[in-house]
């Protein structure tokens, strides 16, 4: 009986609130960390992630960052033509990407003279897994625009009425496919792609809906953009 009621007053408590402008911060921290600590790793880079890279491997004029928020613009702008109007929310997620382009700068400046051996091949890519599960778990949560990359599939499947899983699961292939032709085209090898590749694609669903789950349990958001407010 007593157990029963600690349970109901658990449940009813008041889960403590976080600013969702926090979170947004730490999410373009541990999410540009992510992405190259992965690269370092070894095992291949993101999906998102992978057009980009590319295209800093073919054309290095632009850092990665740049060609990131580049792709994420030509993202925004594909959208907006879908819908055929000014869409303010998606200019503010299109400045999010940006600061996370620079962001991948910042960091790249110090994940490229990391040490690399098989153990340590295995502990960043563990940590990469890691990071980039929180932060996505974390930006489904926070009530902040979130960067393009995961933008577009959302949008795309609420514009055309086609499932989500579908575009998802397509768009990450286009990206890949993509990624595949222009290194094998341009530099004669497949760079970029890996078994973290594939590992990741495969098993980061469960891992972002495992974590989302244990942060409903302890925490909420709020933000300047909550309609709740």
């Amino acid at each position: 009986m007593v157990s029963s009621q600690t349970l109901s007053a658990d449940s009813s408590r008041a889960l403590p609130v976080m600013r969702g402008e926090a979170a947004l911060a730490v999410i373009i921290v541990i999410n540009s960390l992510g992405v190259l600590l992965m690269l370092r790793s070894g095992s291949g880079i993101s999906a998102i992630s992978s057009v980009p890279y590319a295209f800093s491997l073919v054309l290095p004029f632009f850092t990665l960052g740049t060609w990131t928020y580049l792709f994420q613009g030509a993202l925004i702008l594909s959208l907006m033509i879908l819908r055929k109007k000014l869409v303010i929310p998606y200019l503010f997620s299109f400045v999010v990407g940006f600061f996370f382009g620079k962001m991948l700068d910042l960091h790249q400046l110090w994940t490229d003279q990391l040490p690399v051996n098989l153990p340590l091949r295995v502990l960043y890519f563990a940590l990469s897994y890691f990071l980039i599960c929180f932060g996505i778990a974390l930006s489904n949560r926070c009530k902040m625009p979130i960067i393009p990359t995961d933008l577009f599939p959302r949008e795309l499947a609420a514009i055309t009425g086609w499932p989500y899983a579908r575009i998802k699961v397509s768009f990450d292939l286009i990206c890949l496919g993509t990624t595949a032709v222009m290194t094998l085209v341009f530099l004669g090898r497949l760079d970029g792609l890996g078994i973290g590749t594939v590992l990741a694609a495969a098993t980061m669903g469960k891992a972002i809906a495992w974590i989302g789950g244990w942060m409903d349990r302890y925490v909420t958001f709020t933000s300047i953009l909550d309609p709740a407010k």
